[in-house]
């Protein structure tokens, strides 16, 4: 399998700057910094059949009805920096989706782990008979 981070998707990018949110003085009015990436997975030379499969199940909050995946960054004041920062977020979040889980193994408690919560039990159950008794 090829490294996600040697595709150059680049090219299917679909980048757009608007005005951030929040406080930021006259800066904030003026400068459109926050930007915003789109990305078509299902048009996309650079994945096959079986990754886009697995992004629209595992992604299905983050896809517009385009079928754009679609992710903002605003945590700078520099569109440049934004836009690195959006950028490394597509490629962390892909990596994420296309990376197979490890799969779990069933192991057995340990003999002393079962002798604790039995014990934990029967302590339990002795708090609460006294309980009974005195009429708590």
């Amino acid at each position: 399998m090829m490294n996600l981070r040697d595709r150059d998707f680049k090219d299917e990018f679909i980048f757009q700057a608007t005005r951030s949110s929040g406080p930021g003085g006259q800066n904030v009015n003026k400068v459109s910094s926050k930007v915003e990436l789109r990305f078509n997975y299902l048009n996309s030379a650079w994945l096959n059949e079986e990754e886009k499969a697995l992004i629209a199940s595992k992604l299905v909050n983050k896809i517009n009805n385009l079928g754009e995946i679609v992710l903002t960054a605003q945590t700078d004041r520099s569109q440049l920096k934004n836009k690195e920062i959006v950028i490394e977020k597509f490629y962390s979040l892909l990596e994420r989706v296309l990376t197979p889980q490890k799969k779990r193994f069933k192991t057995k408690p340990t003999r002393s782990s079962i002798e604790k919560r039995l014990e934990s039990k029967r302590v339990r159950a002795v708090i609460k008979a006294n309980r009974k008794e005195t009429g708590e």
